[in-house]
């Protein structure tokens, strides 16, 4: 009995000493014993958790953030398209530090005629060029568009000294500024306002040469105050273009003076709107306060019509105070058309507002509020309600941008007034997007500057949801038995990105500066991680949770990449360091695929491997104990139960069942072994549907834990009383995997590309 005993625990022993060698190899690929496995802990990546930061996720209890507040008079000067500026900003130092300097950010000097944005970039002979790009490229004196600043002062009318390295400007302080104290200073300025349809501006004016007007989508217009936080201190990265904003909250009291008939609206509560606006207006306004279902007209297209003739020579000013907002916009113009819509947001009213000219409708008028209205219910709905009393969406060609309350957003019927799906589609989809960005950054105030997936990422997965809900609420615009189109978010809309040449990719977790393809790997491939987070990996309910409790937690905060990561887990209990590390910090792509079925058989003869190590040890088969074996080899096994191809099966069930026990056993009558292949790098749910004889599926969902301790390959037995006759994996394509062609068994025959070619051809003859 001892021997039997022996002999046994040495075959587990053997059995366990393979596994674990197949494991350790797969986990141990650096020379040293480096751990490279995809589900270590994030304590490399991640910073470590502080008194500012806890390692929850949620702000520490000496957690602070600096505040600026600004009082700006501004003018613009229509004729000769320039933007006039005076502001006094109050700087509240509530860090620990001392500050010795303050750092203002000065971004229309990305266009000043010396600046270095158009140089980083190398360039190379095109094949072609089209005229208007030939000469502008070549033949063209660069736009002055930078800041001219007419001094900076205290409060007392003493000049401060100023420093100016290209996008960003020193102020130093007479006196150091302490911990708790504040400093108010004065900054005059103008500049040359640019045409935003050359080089897709994010602020400017368009011009319409048939009426001689011009539209304007202002920011970005005056010197504002870098981020001083406990992650990097100063913000000093310069803006070049593409990486957007860090920026502190603050107060704003703002009054912008344009010609007496434009029409305006801004960041902010209108303060004089009976002043600035007519009686008609005013009744107008009243109406829209209280219209739930449609938007009322506050002025409209026969109104802004008869507008673009005038040209007023007089003034008007419009005064505007925003509190607990991190930067300032405006729009303005004669040709405007302006319609208000009234949200039920919580407990409160929001207005939804849109600000466009003739040449928008009638795609303007139909849809941009319903879509600006859509988006604040189901961005509330999976964040916090929105905070702002109105939200305004400004047509504005080729644009897409977004700042406090308000935002410009492109989509251009023709001139007739038709237009496509596309442009349809496109236009309800931008608008979805930057008036989404209220919520991320505008409010969760990330670091656009170092981060932009944490703001670009994170809106556009919101965007997908709004997305689709408002094809739900829509039926006039997308039919009840149809999706709405979105262009990202479902997962096989990455795959060509992440299949892509290596060379050209780069890890989520990069500068915005630093990436080849700036729109699928700061928006498309984290929103379509967040959306594989949420359905296949998480669960919508657990995600929800967690993504709520981020979005509150760090509302009109500053949350850094860690804070997300640490707040999704510590809400959920589940463990994604594998997640965030195959994702967000490496390059790597989803690629699973079944490698090998094969079909066992209930037997009581050894196996060649058992018969191999019986003779390796000098025994005979009856120093073994009684054994069940699962062979390759049938001996008449096929469609037998265990029971009845082993006698050793047999007769444990006689002595060790009752009758009723062995009437209650379902017995298998069919063994596999399916083992599972990965060449890609990300570890993923293992998602596989099976198919049996009958015709019946089955589908199960294997954690991505499978991969843990295997990285290239996994095998999985099945036992079922029916027969296997395939296996799919991610039958649904929820996983963005790369190469479908490995996802069957049997593998599925790939139609050559000659004959569909011939079948295209067949068809259209």
């Amino acid at each position: 009995m001892y021997k039997i005993k022996h002999v046994f625990s040495a075959i587990l022993f053997m059995v366990a000493a393979v596994v674990v060698a197949q494991d350790d190899s797969t986990i141990t690929k650096e020379p040293g014993h480096t751990n490279q496995s995809k589900f270590r802990q994030m304590y490399e990546e991640f910073a470590t958790p502080n008194t500012y930061r806890s390692a929850s996720g949620t702000p520490g209890p000496d957690y602070y953030q600096q505040q600026a507040d600004y009082k700006m008079d501004i003018e613009l000067d229509d004729k000769n398209a320039k933007l006039y500026g005076k502001e006094t900003i109050t700087y509240h130092n509530n860090s620990p530090d001392v500050l010795e300097y303050l750092w203002v950010q000065l971004d229309q000097n990305v266009r000043a005629k010396d600046s270095k944005s158009p140089l980083r970039n190398p360039s190379r002979i095109a094949v072609a060029y089209q005229p208007a790009t030939f000469t502008k490229e070549y033949m063209s004196e660069p736009f002055d568009g930078g800041f001219n600043i007419e001094y900076v002062k205290d409060t007392n009318g003493k000049a401060l000294p100023y420093t100016i390295n290209r996008t960003m400007m020193r102020i130093d302080l007479p006196t150091p500024l302490a911990s708790g104290e504040k400093f108010s200073f004065d900054i005059k300025w103008w500049y040359n306002i640019p045409d935003h349809t050359v080089d897709r501006a994010r602020s400017g004016y368009e011009y319409f040469e048939k009426d001689g007007n011009r539209s304007y989508v202002i920011a970005q217009f005056f010197p504002r105050m870098a981020v001083y936080n406990d992650v990097e201190g100063w913000q000093n990265h310069q803006f070049w273009g593409s990486g957007e904003f860090a920026l502190p909250f603050g107060n704003y009291e703002v009054n912008i003076t344009v010609p007496a008939d434009h029409i305006l609206d801004a960041t902010g509560e209108l303060l004089n709107r009976k002043e600035v606006f007519s009686k008609t207006m005013m009744e107008r306004y009243e109406r829209a306060k209280k219209s739930y279902d449609k938007p009322v007209l506050i002025v409209t297209q026969e109104e802004a019509e008869q507008a673009e003739k005038g040209f007023s020579e007089k003034k008007k000013t419009w005064k505007f105070k925003a509190e607990n907002v991190r930067d300032y916009g405006f729009a303005t113009s004669r040709k405007f058309i302006w319609d208000m819509q009234a949200v039920k947001i919580g407990n409160k009213d929001v207005m939804a507002v849109s600000l466009y000219p003739k040449e928008g409708n009638p795609l303007w008028e139909e849809q941009s509020t319903k879509a600006v209205a859509s988006t604040l219910k189901t961005y509330s709905k999976h964040t916090f309600d929105y905070p702002y009393h109105k939200a305004i969406s400004v047509h504005a060609k080729n644009q897409g941008m977004e700042y406090p309350m308000i935002c410009w957003n492109y989509g251009r019927p023709n001139e007739d007034g038709t237009y496509s799906d596309r442009v349809k589609f496109g236009m309800i989809s931008v608008i979805i997007h930057e008036v989404g960005h209220n919520f991320f950054p505008m409010i969760v105030n990330s670091d656009e500057r170092q981060w932009g997936w944490m703001d670009e990422g994170l809106d556009t997965f919101m965007q997908y949801l709004a997305e689709q809900q408002f094809g739900k609420e829509n039926p006039s615009v997308i039919a009840p038995h149809e999706n709405y189109p979105s262009r990202r978010g479902a997962p096989s809309k990455i795959v060509p990105y992440m299949s892509g040449d290596q060379s050209t990719l780069a890890p989520i977790m990069s500068n915005p500066e630093n990436v080849y393809q700036l729109g699928p790997n700061a928006y498309g491939k984290p929103a379509t991680a967040l959306n594989i987070l949420r359905e296949t990996v998480m669960g919508p309910e657990l995600f929800d949770h967690a993504f709520k409790t981020y979005a509150q937690r760090w509302m009109f905060k500053h949350p850094s990449p860690e804070d997300f990561f640490r707040t999704m887990e510590d809400a959920s209990a589940v463990d994604l360091d594998w997640f965030w590390r195959s994702w967000f910090y490496t390059t790597d792509y989803v690629d699973i695929g079944v490698k090998d079925v094969k079909k066992y058989y209930v037997s009581d003869k050894p196996t060649p491997q058992m018969e191999e190590y019986i003779a390796a040890n000098n025994m005979s088969p009856s120093d073994l104990p009684p054994l069940v074996y699962l062979s390759e080899e049938s001996e008449d096994g096929e469609g037998k139960t265990p029971s009845e191809s082993s006698q050793t099966l047999n007769a444990f069930m006689m002595d060790n069942l009752t009758s009723e026990q062995r009437a209650g056993v379902k017995e298998p009558k069919y063994f596999y072994e399916v083992t599972f292949e990965k060449p890609g790098g990300i570890p993923m749910p293992l998602i596989v549907e099976y198919t049996y004889a009958d015709g019946s599926k089955e589908n199960v969902t294997f954690p991505p834990e499978i991969w843990r301790k295997s990285d290239k390959e996994v095998s999985r037995v099945m036992a079922t009383q029916k027969e296997l006759v395939g296996v799919v994996v991610d039958p649904k394509a929820e996983t963005a995997d790369i190469d479908t062609s490995n996802n069957s068994w049997p593998k599925k025959a790939e139609e050559s590309d000659f004959n569909k070619f011939k079948q295209s051809i067949q068809g259209e003859n």
